[in-house]
């Protein structure tokens, strides 16, 4: 008869919390907050701005409103994605450090085997090793092992913990080797080879990804440089060919909606950054690892440096 303590904590060591969905209500939570911020200042009931008006620019109140409404909307942005995509990146950090050592275990496992131990042996007497971030885990393994669970039960679990293509293709080799009754020892030592192979030919390919992330990153980053020198040179004379044409005697319709017609610039240019900023970061996620939810972490960087630089701007 097992103890009810003694089950829940085997509970415990099967499952393994995800902080997934806590992470993912709180960017809701604070992207609904700052939303509302900027419908308020869109209808102007509020009149939240980072920095005061210029006068020089002669806008009008709905223009005001528009742009608190878009400054506060990217906020409301950067806050949804900015908590699961930093989370997600350290899980996969996370994941990665699990992964390094696992060829490591395997080989250790497999001269175990070699002695004459079984699997379950085997790993129970690796267990006492230190394999970093993986350690944890395989202590899981091995106490479950000693409660009686099947050793391809308990790497089964480990699979389902780690959740990683790797980790469920190395397992899923070890169990079916062990069902087949094959030399387990044999099998751990090639499938250890492999993934030191594949992890080497991975950590190839990032930093070769690694130059077109940061090509892309510059490329951002000259878009704003680029949309400060505009506001910094074109448009101030604009303004000031406006002024000298009204002075004289001619009437233009351009001179009349000039603050206008700069306004719309302005809110283009931001709309562009914006666009840039999210589809930059998608792309730097794909180049990374495949994965669009990896880009998340690098479009808030970009949206968080674009909400800056249009203040400073």
């Amino acid at each position: 008869m097992v103890r009810p303590e003694l089950e829940q904590a085997r509970v415990k060591l099967y499952e393994k919390k995800d902080r997934t969905r806590v992470v993912v209500m709180a960017g809701v939570g604070l992207f609904v907050v700052l939303f509302l911020i900027a419908v308020l200042n869109l209808i102007d009931s509020l009149n939240f701005a980072f920095r005061g008006v210029d006068p020089a620019e002669r806008l009008s109140a709905g223009q005001l409103s528009l742009q608190r409404f878009l400054t506060w909307f990217t906020l409301a942005i950067v806050a949804l994605i900015g908590p699961y995509g930093f989370f997600l990146g350290k899980k996969q950090r996370n994941i990665k450090a699990v992964e390094r050592r696992l060829p490591d275990f395997l080989r250790d496992v497999a001269e175990a085997g070699r002695f004459g131990m079984t699997l379950a042996e085997a790993i129970v007497v690796s267990s006492s090793g230190r394999y970093g971030k993986l350690t944890p885990e395989i202590k899981k393994m091995a106490a479950q092992i000693s409660w009686g669970v099947p050793a391809t039960e308990a790497l089964r679990l480990f699979s389902e913990r780690v959740k990683t293509p790797m980790t469920g293709r190395i397992v899923s080799i070890i169990v079916k080797s062990s069902d087949a009754g094959g030399d387990v020892a044999d099998v751990l030592t090639m499938v250890s080879h492999d993934t030191k192979e594949a992890q080497l030919t991975e950590d190839e390919r990032k930093i070769t990804m690694s130059t077109y992330i940061a090509v892309i990153y510059i490329s951002f980053l000259v878009f704003l440089v680029t949309i400060w020198i505009l506001n910094a040179t074109f448009l101030p004379k604009m303004r000031e060919a406006s002024e000298s044409i009204g002075v004289s005697a001619i009437e233009s319709p351009l001179a009349a909606d000039l603050p206008t017609v700069i306004f719309n610039i302005k809110i283009a240019f931001f709309i562009a950054v914006f666009v840039h900023g999210i589809g930059d970061g998608v792309l730097a996620g794909v180049l990374d690892n495949g994965k669009i939810a990896n880009g998340l972490k690098h479009s808030f960087l970009m949206l968080l440096i674009a909400v800056i630089s249009f203040q400073i701007i």
